[in-house]
């Protein structure tokens, strides 16, 4: 029996439809990524620790998403995902690692859990979808991954030290991995988000180790500020969202993105004084070699 042409048309349409996998998109800069999505008639399979609280959207989307519990840290349960989502929907366009949480504590306060908490979460959870939805992506020469940062995978403080580990490390793999896959297509945009206005900082969210009070006078002040941040952060995550998809049509992209204006001021400020210190010590750093060597050849 012959297709009639509507039957072919609606499968042109499904193949050509981009699909979003987006770890906890139930709120925050996930939810809005989502929201975007499926405004533009895509399609987006969203993960959260609860499915219910995709209700609202699935009531306004309908099969465009795809609701899945799954939390992060369980990395074996990545691939069964990522599965879901080709069996549903055909392909996976675009990855979005943005499921996580803030961590407050010195380094003495956070523990060996906690501080582990944060690198299954912001690491080896995104490190597992990753190598889960690589294979599709290789195999179609196309592409992107979202790894969502912070400004504080680029830059510390007193008291966020334990979610900045986190953050670094998945800024410093996921720059040698936008090397990997570059050749096959494939994009990799790490965003580095300041303070938006998400539940980020509510506090039965932001985590918080167990305060001692020799630390008071080193961060006192930063444990009261990521505190009073919550409702009145500068950023608006429905614009984020549009930027992100901006960038990811854009051809010369950049690699990282700070997004919101305290992001381009921190993140300036700590490049340029990085800059500074590197060529105010090049002298004694360079003495460190055996004398009269040529420069390193290297295939980076």
């Amino acid at each position: 029996m012959t297709k009639t042409n509507e039957t072919k048309t609606n499968e042109t349409k499904t193949n050509e439809t981009k699909t979003w996998i987006i770890t906890g998109a139930s709120s925050g800069l996930g939810l809005a990524l989502a929201e975007a999505a499926l405004v533009a008639g895509e399609q987006v399979v969203g993960t959260a620790r609860r499915a219910d609280r995709f209700d609202g959207l699935k009531a306004r989307y309908g099969d465009r998403l795809l609701a899945v519990e799954h939390d992060v840290r369980d990395t074996a349960g990545a691939p069964s995902v990522v599965q879901r989502a080709l069996e549903v929907f055909g392909r996976v366009d675009v990855l979005v690692n943005n499921a996580g949480a803030g961590q407050v504590g010195t380094a003495e306060e956070i523990t060996d859990a906690d501080l582990r908490a944060m690198l299954e979460q912001h690491l080896f959870g995104p490190a597992a979808y990753v190598r889960a939805v690589l294979p599709h992506l290789r195999e179609r020469r196309s592409g992107a991954i979202v790894q969502m940062s912070s400004q504080g995978g680029r830059m510390s403080f007193p008291a966020v030290g334990s979610y900045s580990a986190g953050k670094f490390a998945l800024e410093g793999w996921s720059e040698a991995l936008a090397g990997e896959v570059a050749p096959f297509g494939i994009r990799v945009l790490i965003a580095e988000p300041s303070r938006f206005r998400t539940a980020f900082n509510a506090p039965d969210v932001l985590n918080t180790a167990r305060q001692s009070s020799i630390y008071d006078d080193s961060v006192s002040a930063v444990r009261a500020n990521m505190a009073e941040a919550d409702g009145v952060q500068e950023g608006d995550p429905a614009r984020a969202a549009q930027v992100i998809r901006d960038v990811l049509d854009t051809p010369d992209a950049p690699l990282r993105l700070p997004l919101g204006a305290e992001a381009v001021r921190n993140l300036t400020r700590v490049y340029r004084s990085g800059l500074d210190d590197v060529e105010k010590w090049a002298s004694v750093s360079e003495s460190a070699d055996f004398p009269g060597l040529p420069p390193a050849v290297r295939a980076f």
